[in-house]
């Protein structure tokens, strides 16, 4: 049940507009239920209230650390904008996000247009002057408890990384596929271009070359585009997968907020799983074309 508590005057309309705001962050069947839960409960909530006029229930199954790419959020804040809204009701301050920067300056905006936001479990509404402290508090509660659960999944894969047990090391990448047994297997013809483009840079052909043949031969890239990038290409010579190996934690987040990937540059241990899978190079190959870089940096 909806707590009570005061809402704004609008003195000048008979009904409150009222919109909700809901947010899971996996699509987990057991959240997949919730999130409809939380759909029904608030639209009969609004429904219910004959002061109340519904808005638009906005949901979402989407990490709560970032703003970006939220699009029910986003579309739920252009809304306030443009004076279509009054009031929101969300479940608490770790629905609406967890990233208490980004919470702070959406909370503050909303205050500025004059929406009002009710935090149920917290039973705290946004126009009380008062809970600014609180609303701190609970926006940097709801960041460290996401910052605690990404230090244990960071711990988890890293595990996986040194026992040899990562789901990483199984990627699919270009000149390969998932076998009959779930294992990586060569899918030629793919493979046969990867020995090409291999085969061409020990020769000392320019990745502008490469990226011509590949065109004129009427090869498409494995993002299925005409031409080939020279980034692309570049990639693909320096994966060391093409010779059966696997080196994990070539790259690592820094930030959980940011979720920025950067270079492992012996920041943290490097693992090598060898002999993962059928090769579709040779390390002389791999090394005669990549003649300035060390294969394995761990």
């Amino acid at each position: 049940m909806l707590k009570t508590a005061k809402m704004p005057d609008v003195s000048d309309r008979q009904l409150l507009r009222v919109a909700a705001y809901c947010r899971v962050s996996t699509r987990q069947e057991a959240q997949d239920g919730s999130i409809e839960q939380q759909e029904q409960y608030y639209t009969q909530v609004i429904s219910n209230n004959l002061n109340w006029t519904n808005a638009g229930v906005f949901s979402e199954r989407i990490s709560g650390l970032r703003m970006n790419g939220r699009s029910e959020f986003q579309a739920l804040m252009k809304l306030c904008r443009r004076g279509k809204v009054d009031s929101i009701l969300v479940k608490s301050f770790s629905r609406l996000g967890r990233n208490t920067l980004d919470m702070l300056r959406a909370l503050r905006e909303l205050r500025g247009l004059g929406v009002d936001v009710c935090f149920e479990e917290e039973n705290l509404w946004l126009h009380d002057e008062r809970m600014e402290m609180l609303i701190t508090v609970f926006c940097a509660f709801a960041q460290s408890e996401s910052e605690d659960m990404s230090q244990n999944i960071r711990w988890g894969v890293r595990q996986g990384f040194r026992m040899g047990t990562s789901g990483y090391a199984d990627f699919v990448c270009y000149g390969y596929k998932r076998g009959d047994d779930g294992q990586l297997a060569v899918n030629e013809p793919d493979a046969e271009i990867v020995r090409r483009i291999f085969q061409m840079r020990s020769e000392g052909k320019s990745f502008g070359a490469i990226s011509d043949w590949l065109y004129e031969n009427k090869v498409p890239s494995p993002t299925r585009k005409e031409r080939w990038s020279r980034e692309t290409i570049s990639k693909l010579l320096r994966n060391e997968k093409y010779t059966g190996d696997v080196l994990l934690q070539k790259t690592f987040v820094k930030d959980v907020l940011t979720g920025k990937q950067f270079k492992n540059q012996g920041e943290l241990k490097q693992y090598l799983i060898q002999h993962h899978h059928p090769i579709i190079i040779s390390k002389e190959l791999f090394e005669q074309a990549n003649p300035n870089y060390l294969l394995f940096e761990y």
